[in-house]
């Protein structure tokens, strides 16, 4: 008789169907036309309803089927239970029949902290730049991204009426990444993705020096890392604090698990055990190839402005 699938694999599958579900959520309250906007720290920094829905939902699915599970969510919302409507027990039959790498076969549901971003590109989302918006679901054992989700709720959206929407990308370190054609940026090119509404000196100073022969500006973490496994950006440049841990997590399994690299501006990994602080306060630099060159061009003064945690 063949041996149930491990937990890894199992928890992938059903974050897999959970973020299905966020994304149906995300596009059902944009078409009703009440976001339910409300600023956090500021006018940069926002919480929509869906937000608030879909942070429910994945909390409360995951929870329900692993209730051993770390869950760290970026919205601080009352402990409620969640409505049943919002609950997904399914998940990705096609994910589960796929064999766990050898290193995670044995995992326990206790060792995994599950890192979410109901919604990445909040701000964009208000604003009608559907394109870049993201659910993200990171998975990390032993302070590690070892396996991501993320759900593009608006993928498709500029072809029109008529369209179908959204796609979910997926990846496990050892085993590959799904849901996506992966591309590298042309020979010789240096295309910078950076953030389009956190720039700062340090940001600009650094993605110069980089010596870009172009540079687009989106929202999103997990956007940005889209762009750079579909070849239509080398690196992403982001010399500041202000991403945090929900937000590299599910896009740093991705790209790792294609050769990809995503560390601080030093060139430092990233830890998600459950207890580390939720800040990036170094940085984010992440690429598909070349890592090394792109770390070597940070100038002096932003690695002096941005010590390592």
């Amino acid at each position: 008789m063949a041996s149930s699938p491990a937990v890894l694999m199992r928890l992938v599958a059903s974050a897999y169907a959970v973020a299905e579900k966020a994304g149906t959520i995300v596009r059902k309250v944009l078409q009703s036309g009440e976001l339910g906007i409300v600023e956090k720290t500021g006018a940069d920094d926002l919480q929509t309803l869906a937000d608030r829905l879909v942070q429910k939902s994945i909390c409360a699915s995951l929870s329900k089927n692993f209730p051993k599970v770390t869950i760290i969510g970026e919205e601080e919302l009352p402990a409620e239970s969640a409505e049943e409507d919002l609950i997904e027990n399914g998940h990705s039959s096609l994910i589960v029949q796929k064999s766990c790498p050898d290193q995670y076969a044995s995992l326990k549901e206790e060792e995994l902290v599950v890192w979410v971003d109901p919604l990445d590109g909040t701000k964009e989302y208000t604003e009608g730049l559907l394109d870049h918006v993201t659910v993200l679901i990171g998975i990390a054992y032993g302070g590690t991204a070892i396996a991501g989700v993320i759900n593009q709720p608006f993928y498709n959206y500029q072809i029109g009426a008529g369209a179908s929407l959204g796609r979910t990308l997926w990846g496990v370190l050892g085993l590959g990444a799904f849901g996506f054609q992966l591309q590298e940026v042309p020979d010789g090119k240096r295309i910078i993705t950076t953030t389009r509404s956190h720039s700062n000196k340090l940001v600009t100073d650094t993605v110069q020096a980089m010596e870009p022969h172009d540079v687009i500006r989106v929202g999103g973490a997990g956007n940005k890392i889209i762009q750079l496994v579909e070849g239509k950006a080398s690196a992403y440049v982001f010399a500041s604090p202000g991403c945090k841990k929900w937000d590299t997590c599910a896009p740093e399994a991705i790209l790792h698990a294609v050769g990809g690299k995503l560390t601080d501006i030093h060139g430092n990994a990233f830890r998600y055990d459950a207890n580390v602080k939720h800040m990036n306060s170094a940085g984010v630099l992440a690429t598909l190839k070349d890592h090394q060159y792109y770390l070597s061009r940070v100038p002096q003064a932003v690695l002096q402005a941005l010590p390592s945690d």
